[in-house]
């Protein structure tokens, strides 16, 4: 898969078509691809049904977009949002439908009801691989107890280990990937992080200091990270001057850095944006250890 990856979450379906198109052409213009989809309830009120049109509208826009689907790594939620009514199966029949796929290549199993058996997921995902359905599966903010005891469990059951885990990793919240629990789990099932909100919804830009409006400013923990995220917002915007970069793909560099990642995930409303956030893998190559280490340090002692 590639280094970054393109997501659509509250994204495509909020934005014209085109501008869409112009999103995902470049993410593959750019070399992206893996792109990561998801179902979730309209949040527009002009949506044609109540919870997937997300799934609709990117699969249009990927039948335009020039993308080849043999070579297009393409992912998904498992919500378990109905279980037991509506079993994993029925579950990604509906988004398949909806994207108008035969399969997708990752399967993620999001957190579970406190109710659903750890066993009951791993036999039902391992339904999931062999009708093909999907071809992988990982795991969306998990806690590292539970993907440990799922990697047992999988040995057990002859069903394949989880390939990857997308966790929250940014320079202001490093606990997800670097805490022992998860360090353990990754090392159990041989998992990789693709990293996702590493820009801490913006705060770590810089761009909510500089006056712009955004969700992140909306309420007392948008209020809490925007203060916790002031001085690594500054750093990375003297690093970015110095080194001839911008924030955004300092932070981008930051989670590429970490031996467990293998991919970035970001969403993106424009093209300008996909562009931007690729720059950070050109600027990871030609840093050099110092430069990383300082990059590194940046928000640490926070931990």
């Amino acid at each position: 898969m590639s280094a970054l990856s393109l997501g659509s979450w509250r994204t495509f379906e909020r934005i014209d078509r085109d501008e869409g198109l112009a999103v995902m052409e470049a993410a593959r213009e750019s070399g992206i691809t893996f792109l990561d989809d998801a179902r979730y309830d309209d949040e527009t009120k002009t949506a044609p049904m109540a919870s997937g049109y997300s799934e609709v509208v990117f699969g249009e826009l990927f039948a335009r977009s020039g993308y080849e689907r043999a070579d297009t790594v393409v992912a998904n939620k498992l919500w378990w949002e109905f279980w037991p009514k509506e079993r994993a199966a029925e579950e990604v029949d509906g988004s398949l439908e909806r994207m108008g796929f035969d399969y997708l290549d990752i399967i993620y199993s999001s957190t579970l009801p406190d109710d659903l058996p750890l066993e009951e997921v791993v036999d039902s995902i391992g339904g999931l691989l062999d009708s093909g359905r999907a071809r992988h599966w990982a795991i969306v903010n998990w806690p590292g107890e539970t993907l440990e005891r799922a990697g047992d469990l999988c040995e057990v059951a002859g069903v394949p280990q989880p390939c990857a885990a997308q966790l929250p990793y940014n320079l202001l919240r490093r606990d997800w990937v670097e805490g022992p629990e998860m360090r353990r789990a990754l090392d159990r099932t041989g998992a990789s992080v693709v990293a996702s909100a590493v820009l801490a919804g913006g705060a770590l830009t810089g761009k909510y200091a500089q006056g712009e409006a955004g969700r992140l400013t909306a309420d007392a923990r948008g209020g809490a990270v925007l203060r916790a995220a002031s001085e690594p917002a500054e750093a990375l915007r003297v690093l970015a001057i110095e080194w001839d970069s911008d924030p955004a793909a300092l932070a981008i560099a930051f989670a590429l850095a970490r031996p467990a990642v293998a991919s970035v995930l970001f969403g993106a409303t424009r093209p300008e944006q996909v562009v931007q956030n690729c720059a950070a893998v050109q600027l990871l190559d030609r840093l050099d250890d110092s430069q990383l280490e300082r990059l590194v340090s940046i928000g640490k002692s926070e931990h």
